[in-house]
This record gives C-alpha cells, structure tokens and sequence, in this order.
C-alpha cells in the first residue's frame, strides 16, 4: 500500500527560536516514525535540516516593493526612531515584512504540487500564520489543506489577560475568517482550544482534530548536566518564557514559605528557574541576591540542556498565567510526561493541562497561590525525602496521547473520513 504523501510548509524547523518550533519540529519527526511520505518546505532562512527527511528551503524575495519598504521602514525606525509599524498595519493589516515573506512562500506551491501530496499541512509560529495565508491563494488545494492553528489568533481573541487590540485587527479577524472556512481540515494542540477558537469561527468545530504536541525522539552531542544542578537534592524546575502575563512570584514565595515551614530543607532543595524574563528582572534579581537556595538565569538556555535537566530534577514546573481559562498546551508538556517526574502544574482551574491531568491530580495550584503552592511542594518533599522514586510521574495514558501510534490514528482517521 502506498503511504500516505505529506507536504509541510512550516516556517522554521530550527528548535532553538521558539518553543513553538520545537513542537513542530516533533511532529514533522513523528509523522515521519509514522511512516508517510514526508516533504518539508522550510523558511528557516538558514541552512538546517532533519534526520532522514527531505527538507527544502524556502528562499527570502529579496528584490521587490514589500522588501524594499519593509527594509525601509527598519532603518527610518532605527535612525530616525519614525514608526510607521503601527500606521501602515493599520491600513494593511499585515507589515510589509510580513506579504513580503507571504510571497516568498508562494514561490514553492509550484514544487509542492509537483509533489502531488494527499494533504499539505502548515504549521507557523507565534502569531504569524504565514504558510496560512499564503495557501489561501490557491483555492485547488484547499481539499488538501490540514491548517494547524497553535495559539489564539488574532490577538484580540485571546483570552485574558494575553487579550489586545493589534493594529489592522479586523483584517486579521478576516483573514482567519477565510482560512476556517477554506481548509478542509483544521488541527489544534488542545481541545480547550479548538473550542475556544471554534466559540469565534464556527466551522474550526466542524473541521477541527486534535494533533496534541508530540514527544520525539532526539539526539544531543552534549549530555553533560551543568554545574548547578546537584542531583541528589530536591530539585525543582521551571525551563521557559516567563512572559509579562506569567509572573513566578506566587512559585517564588511558596516555594520561599516552603522553607521557613520546613527549615530541615534548605540544605538540601533548590529552585531552578531558566528563561528569557524581561517583565520580571528586576524582580529576580533581587530574589537571586537574597535566596541562596534559588537558581536564576534570565536568558536563553539551548534546547539540549534544558532537555537532560527535565530528565534529572525532582520536579518539573508549568507556569501558566493567572487567567479564567487557558486554552494553550505548553509546548513544554510533552518533555515533562516524556521525563517522567512530577509535573507541579500552576494554571488556572479550566486550563488543558488541569484537564489532561485530571481533577484529581494532586500538584496542581493556581500561578498565586503561595499557601497551596508551599503545602504541594511540602508534600512532594516529604515524598521525596522516603524514595525519590515515589515522585515519577508514571503516566501510561499521556505518554500514549503524545505518542507516535496515537498520532497515526489521528491522520488514518482523516484519509478515511477523506
């Protein structure tokens, strides 16, 4: 039987520039473990690639009006601090950059039909969507589109406190509008957020299927632990972006309470807390200077690092923002099942972490809880302390949802359905 033909266009498959690439990058390797035809399209803009696929770059169109405006635009913007960013959005909807890296996508739908693939899937990063809005151009390949939607767009979507009214906001209402509409499939990380995208366009129910974020298998030259993690303590992590809407005071000061409640712990417990934080350093530092049993480095650590800290401390933290409801499957979810040790989970009630947990898993808080957040790191220690073994997570049923058979499912059921 012939496999299955994929075509992907994604727009980075580089792990390191975005948590939202290393999920795409997962599941481009495991729809290859699955064992379809795969053809990747990348705007990567560098050169890279994947183990035993066929990786194609996109080029950048360097000689046309978008590039020479958008370029223009940098250098009034950097000389002569001039922002005609928000003006011209405003009248585009899009930046400049933006159609000029639409069009340079569109130049390789001619390979990708050459290719004669079942379906072609984009995926994006942050909130670009630009593989998207360049396949809209071509209606005879819409009965073949799979659109993967990772986050809430546009902006003004959101839910708080991630809601904001972005420059030429009705035109990127529109824009998804169409895309909804005009893909035959849709693909969401999270179930919470095919709802709540569907509550906005109602056919992303109809059309929508749940591909959630995928664990893979990597391989890393570097498998050296850095110095600052002494294994035989009681190690908690938090590895990502702490943007402004996820503050970490509330896991600071329970885990600070924590202490003063259990003073035999100080000798032997550290947090560790990794990532670019530009709303809290100031904040951090002034925690770091004071808290010896605190770990702070605010900026990028490389994916490989992060990736064997997961796999060697006690506890893996998730910290969401405070909120009503969040609809997001952090990208760092799958790492934390695949590591196999407790996952402190901090988000709000409705949140698909909470849900794919379960109501009845017992390390989970809200972000500013600092008493729940101290009594759970408590109980986990006191845990620790008799076996750290009793601190695995041990969960057959997530590890089989981020699994490559339940990825194959998920495509199978489609080439039926289609």
């Amino acid at each position: 039987m012939t496999p299955t033909k994929i075509a992907i266009i994604a727009e980075s498959i580089d792990v390191n520039d975005s948590s939202c690439t290393k999920c795409n990058v997962a599941l481009i390797v495991n729809l290859k473990e699955c064992g379809f035809d795969l053809m990747v399209y990348h705007y990567t803009r560098k050169k890279i690639a994947l183990k035993n696929i066929d990786c194609r770059p996109i080029k950048e169109i360097k000689f046309s009006l978008n590039y020479l405006l958008s370029r223009t635009q940098r250098k009034l913007h950097s000389y002569f601090n001039i922002y005609l960013h928000t003006f011209f959005e405003s009248v585009f909807g899009f930046s400049f950059t933006f159609f000029n890296d639409v069009n340079s996508i569109k130049l390789i739908i001619k390979e990708v039909k050459d290719y004669n693939p079942d379906y072609i899937l984009t995926l994006s990063k942050g909130t670009s969507f630009r593989p998207h809005y360049a396949l809209l151009s071509f209606p005879e390949l819409h009965e073949k589109w799979i659109a993967n939607i990772h986050d809430p767009f546009p902006a003004h979507l959101s839910p708080r406190p991630f809601t904001w009214v972005e420059p030429g906001y009705n035109k990127k209402e529109k824009f998804f509008k169409e895309l909804s509409e005009k893909a035959k499939y849709s693909s969401f990380p999270s179930q919470l957020l095919k709802e709540w995208m569907g509550s906005y366009f109602p056919n992303f129910l109809k059309t929508g299927v749940i591909i959630p974020h995928q664990n893979a298998e990597y391989e890393f030259e570097n498998t050296a632990l850095p110095s600052y993690l002494d294994v035989s303590k009681f190690n908690l992590l938090h590895a990502g972006n702490l943007l402004q809407q996820r503050s970490p005071v509330g896991l600071i000061e329970g885990f600070r309470l924590f202490l003063n409640q259990n003073p035999e712990a100080r000798t032997d417990s550290k947090l560790i807390l990794l990532g670019p934080a530009p709303f809290h350093s100031q904040i951090l530092e002034e925690y770091k200077r004071n808290n010896p049993e605190l770990y702070i480095h605010i900026g990028n650590v490389s994916f490989d690092v992060v990736y064997h800290l997961q796999k060697n401390v006690s506890i893996n933290i998730i910290l969401e923002s405070k909120s009503e409801i969040s609809p997001f499957l952090p990208g760092k979810f799958p790492h934390c099942v695949e590591a196999n040790k407790t996952i402190l989970s901090l988000a709000p009630y409705y949140s698909e972490t909470k849900r794919l947990l379960g109501d009845q898993y017992p390390y989970w808080s809200e972000a500013d809880d600092k008493n729940k957040i101290a009594h759970i790191i408590e109980k986990a220690y006191q845990l620790w302390k008799q076996n750290p073994d009793h601190l695995l997570l041990n969960r057959g049923d997530l590890q089989e949802y981020l699994s490559v058979s339940y990825l194959k499912k998920v495509i199978d059921d489609l080439v039926i359905k289609s």
